[in-house]
This record gives C-alpha cells, sequence and structure tokens, in this order.
C-alpha cells in the first residue's frame, strides 16, 4: 500500500516576528485543520495511502487520526517529542525509510530541517510558517491530492518533481570549524548574540547566499532577485554583500521580512554555480539559515556553498494537471459504493 507521511511542527508561524513585523499567525487550531484536510486529499486516489503522522503535544496528530475520512489509515510515528527542531529531523528520518511521499506543513526552517533527512523523497511543502519562500501556499486538501497522485503512482513522480537547491556552510573561528546547512538562504547578521533566533532588523544583515532569488521572495532572497532572479530549479545560487543604503554603488527596494519592505545597500552581487563558494570575513557576528540566527562567530572566515543537494519538492499544480490529462481522475460508469467503507 502507497504510504504518506505528514509532518507537522506546531512552533511554525509562532515567533516574535508576529510582534515585531506583519507576519500573521497560524495557530495549532489552524495547522489541526490544514493537516486534517491534506488526509481527506488523499481520497482522490480509489485507494488512499495511509499515513504516519509526527506525533506532538498540541493534539495535532490526535486530532487527524480521529477526523480521518474513511478508507485512509492513519497511525502516528513511535518516537520521543522533544519540542525542538530534532522533532522534525526524526519523524523525516522515519518517513525516509517508510513512505513514499512527504507532506511536511511549516516554513523554511521546517522544510530545511525535514530536507536534511528525507533523502530522494518527494517533498509537498505546505506554508503555515513565517518565513515562507520554499513551502507553498496552498490548501490542504490540495496538497493532499497531489501527495497521493505521486505516492500511488497515478503520475511519475519524475516528472511532476524538481530538485531545489541548498547552501552548505562551513564557519572557522576562534573556537573551531561549525558546520550548517540553509535552503532558500543562509546571511551573516551583525549582531553578536542569537538572542530570539528569528531575523527580525534587516539593517543588521552583511550578506550572504541563497540558492533561489526572485522579488517576491522574502529576505536576502528579495535583495538578491530584484538584481537578477534565480529559479529555485535554475543551478547555482547569488552571494550579496550589503552596505549603507546611503553609501553603497547601488539599491535595492526589497521585501526584507514579513510586513517590511526598505531600501537595501548593496554593495556587490556575484552569480554562483553549483559548488562555487562564496566566502566572508567576519569580526562578531550570526550567521543565520532560512530566517533564524543559528551560529555564533567571533573573528570568522564563512564559506558559503551552493549544491545540488536540496530536496525533491512536488509541484502541486503539475502533479494533478499530469493526472487529469492521464485520465486517472476519470471513470467510467456511476460510482459503486463500498460496503468496506
Amino acid at each position: 500500500m502507497a504510504h504518506v507521511g505528514l509532518i507537522v511542527n506546531p512552533a511554525a508561524g509562532r515567533d516574535v516576528r508576529r510582534l515585531t513585523g506583519g507576519a500573521s499567525v497560524v495557530d495549532n487550531y489552524a495547522k489541526r485543520r490544514v493537516a486534517q484536510c491534506v488526509a481527506s486529499g488523499l481520497t482522490i486516489a480509489d485507494d488512499p495511502p495511509r499515513v504516519s503522522v509526527m506525533p506532538d503535544k498540541t493534539g495535532i496528530a490526535e486530532h487527524v487520526a480521529q477526523e480521518a475520512p474513511d478508507g485512509v489509515a492513519v497511525e502516528t510515528i513511535d518516537m520521543p517529542v522533544e519540542e525542538t527542531a530534532a522533532d522534525t529531523r526524526r519523524a523525516a528520518a522515519y518517513v525516509r525509510e517508510h513512505a513514499d511521499v512527504a507532506v511536511v506543513l511549516g516554513g523554511d526552517g521546517t522544510t530545511r530541517d525535514a530536507s536534511l533527512e528525507l533523502g530522494d523523497v518527494p517533498l509537498v511543502s505546505v506554508s503555515t510558517g513565517t518565513n515562507n519562500v520554499v513551502p507553498t501556499p496552498v490548501d490542504g486538501t490540495v496538497a493532499g491530492a497531489a501527495a497521493a497522485a505521486v505516492a500511488t503512482g497515478l503520475v511519475d513522480a519524475g516528472a511532476v518533481t524538481a530538485r531545489h537547491g541548498r547552501i552548505d556552510v562551513v564557519a572557522d573561528d576562534a573556537t573551531g570549524e561549525k558546520r550548517l546547512t540553509g535552503l532558500a538562504a543562509v546571511g551573516i547578521v551583525d549582531r553578536p548574540f542569537v538572542g530570539t533566533r528569528a531575523v527580525i532588523d534587516p539593517t543588521e544583515l552583511l550578506g550572504g547566499v541563497v540558492s533561489r532569488a526572485h522579488p517576491s521572495d522574502i529576505g536576502l532572497g528579495s535583495v538578491a532577485g530584484c538584481i537578477e532572479p534565480v529559479a529555485p530549479d535554475e543551478p547555482g545560487g547569488a552571494a550579496v554583500r550589503l552596505g549603507d543604503a546611503e553609501t553603497a554603488p547601488r539599491t535595492v527596494r526589497a521585501i526584507v521580512a514579513p510586513g517590511m519592505t526598505t531600501a537595501v545597500g548593496v554593495e556587490r552581487h556575484d552569480a554562483l554555480a553549483w559548488d562555487e563558494p562564496a566566502t566572508f570575513a567576519v569580526s562578531d557576528a550570526v550567521v543565520g539559515a532560512d530566517g533564524e540566527r543559528e551560529i555564533e562567530l567571533v573573528d570568522a572566515t564563512v564559506e558559503m556553498t551552493p549544491t545540488a543537494g536540496g530536496p525533491r519538492l512536488v509541484d502541486v499544480e503539475e502533479a494533478l494537471g499530469a493526472a487529469a490529462d492521464a485520465g486517472a481522475l476519470v471513470r467510467d460508469g456511476p460510482v459503486v459504493p463500498d460496503p468496506d467503507r
């Protein structure tokens, strides 16, 4: 039987940027509803996939199991719950070994954490977070239907997925070597402590590397995209080095955070090929990935390299369009009720 893994991050979409910017709140009630809709969407297949859902302490997984439609078997992954990013990674590792498709509800950080463990498992990334560059703002039912189409073989997974890039980071400072992986963007923040983790002041950004760029992205990707867009499935990325908007050789008007646009000074923009590093020297700063501060550095050299090792993202519209084109959603004759449902 086809198998779908469902990973819902209860903490996504609830950080300090709700107070400091215009980010919308995605509470756990909303996440329960979206997750329930994902399960309902699976019934687009005559024989729906079974579902393994990440456990949590907020009742999301329990709700999915209780409200699952007839014909959809739901089980909770047997794993400890720490209420940290380790939960997402642990659940994704399980999905890699047991499921055909993963559906992840969260923001860029959650999608990154899941993708680090999913390997080649196709990923349907649904936006319920703060930084939502990679996740798609799609109805949960539609996401579930696309996942079912891929998991059950109604469509060719290779034809409706594309490999997203990622950014590998190696930093050397006084305390030794530190490593980090980003999905959409890795930036250097001129602030000597991790603090709230959220990158909330764009004037603190010194620059960084993106694996995709478009003016409609949020954060560093928007800045780079104002100069030269990079499609999500395009090889390589871009490095940008920022400066004072009043003295920099050029400026862009970018969407730097939810609810915030501003003029950003750009000292330098360089297109990067796969495996082509960009090097930054910093004295006292923090490296952030996908909107969250991660590593504190002092007198460091930071090397950021875009690579082809990101997740296989499912194009939801392509998946359902391909299913329709193949006639997989049409049946001859009237519906005959299943006595077992």
